[in-house]
């Protein structure tokens, strides 16, 4: 739940007044033109960025109270960048390794059972021992999912995950995501990708200047959208 939230950096205000919800295994895709303030709500929801006002409650927790435990909060709440961030040093099977064993201190057995799985899961059983440098853009970003599953998150967020992608790889990532939502897994995106939002989310929210211009089910904010700022948005996009 995010109600009455904003950021400001400096007198710059980023984000005005949003208010969203997202419950449990539902896809919500956050869609909008760049600089609208859609990758700082999402840091903002895995408490990577403070807000300036208003409540973020994920799971029961306010993410702003300055008594939480932020390293139980990522837990909960992975979130998956534009930029990959693997080790480069290291294997995909010891990048999706590292976190559980060196941040939750479990063992490493269990890690790496549970790390070759979701290699599985995401596609890439064959490259546990490939480099960051031996893997294709799509390859590597499904890794970045992976390390991220391996907190047993309960909500994901993924930052425009597909925007460094060729057509070819970022199909693979999408279809990645598609099947987690099928899952049940809670996921928040953001995105410029339209017909997967169209196809995959519940819910879309439209933003532009900080503000949630509009919201609803893609078939209703796709098909028919009731502001006229949405309306030339999709126009141009679509």
């Amino acid at each position: 739940m995010i109600a009455g939230v904003e950021k400001s950096f400096g007198t710059f205000k980023v984000l005005k007044d949003v208010g969203l919800t997202v419950r449990r295994g539902e896809t919500v895709c956050i869609i909008g033109p760049s600089g609208s303030g859609k990758s700082t709500l999402l840091r903002c929801i895995n408490g990577l960025v403070p807000i300036s006002k208003g409540s973020i409650t994920v799971a029961g927790r306010e993410v702003n109270d300055p008594r939480l435990d932020k390293l139980s909060l990522r837990r909960d709440v992975g979130i998956v960048f534009q930029q990959y961030n693997l080790f480069p040093h290291k294997s995909a099977l010891q990048n999706v390794m590292m976190a559980p064993i060196h941040v939750l201190k479990q063992d490493k057995a269990e890690v790496e059972e549970r790390a070759r799985r979701l290699l599985a899961k995401v596609g890439l059983s064959d490259k546990l021992a490939s480099y960051p440098g031996e893997l294709s853009g799509g390859q590597q970003q499904r890794v970045a999912i992976a390390r991220s599953l391996a907190m047993n998150p309960k909500v994901m967020l993924f930052d425009e995950v597909t925007a460094a992608l060729d057509p070819e790889t970022k199909k693979e990532v999408l279809v990645t995501i598609q099947d987690l939502a099928a899952e049940g897994m809670t996921c928040i995106l953001v995105t410029h990708e339209m017909g997967f939002a169209r196809e995959v989310a519940d819910h879309v929210y439209f933003t532009d200047g900080g503000l949630i211009v509009e919201h609803g089910t893609p078939s209703d904010l796709f098909g028919a959208p009731r502001q006229e700022r949405t309306k030339a948005f999709l126009d141009k996009v679509l």
